[in-house]
């Protein structure tokens, strides 16, 4: 199962040294999301990540940074609508419907299907889906390997997730866990 973490919003002081440890432990890929943070900030921060870490990131809100510094990919959101023209990279983006990830699953190597449960780090931000509408969508086929599971996830419920052949999770709000933000 693909473990994911995303950043915080904003700049966080030692982000690096933070990356760096998710990565070194169990974190398969970092999205770097930054809507609240400038692109300079986000600059320096990958400028301080070693080649083999960048490769292990997708960035979200400025995609120039991608061939600026070879990540992995990037994610599209409402910051980013298309990929640039001759992009090679990892596809990815953010659905909150079944309909969203019948429609887009087959342009992406993976996509974010949230909120799977109420949200940890979004005050307010509920649960889109009961369990006998998971049950069914995996039963279906519209989960599978290339539906992550966003919205709430921490560690206790991977093997539920699991049972339902998501492919992967993806956290912000359990980080804190993890590592303090």
């Amino acid at each position: 199962m693909l473990k994911i973490a995303i950043t915080r919003p904003y700049a966080v002081d030692g982000e690096d040294a933070i990356i760096r440890h998710l990565l070194a432990n169990g974190f398969d890929i970092v999205h770097l999301r930054k809507p609240d943070a400038d692109i300079d900030y986000c600059r320096e921060l990958l400028q301080r990540l070693t080649h083999s870490e960048l490769k292990r990131v997708v960035i979200h809100d400025y995609y120039s940074l991608y061939a600026e510094f070879t990540l992995r990919g990037i994610h599209l959101n409402k910051n980013i609508a298309s990929y640039p023209v001759d992009y090679q990279g990892t596809r990815t983006r953010s659905c909150h419907s079944f309909d969203e990830v019948i429609r887009y699953k087959y342009e992406c190597d993976y996509l974010f299907l949230s909120p799977i449960f109420d949200s940890i780090s979004k005050s307010g931000y509920h649960s889109n889906f009961s369990h006998s509408e998971l049950l069914d969508a995996s039963k279906r086929g519209v989960i599978d390997s290339k539906v992550i599971a966003l919205g709430g996830v921490t560690f206790d419920k991977l093997p539920y997730l699991q049972s339902l052949h998501f492919g992967g999770v993806a956290m912000m709000g359990a980080l804190d866990d993890v590592m303090p933000f």
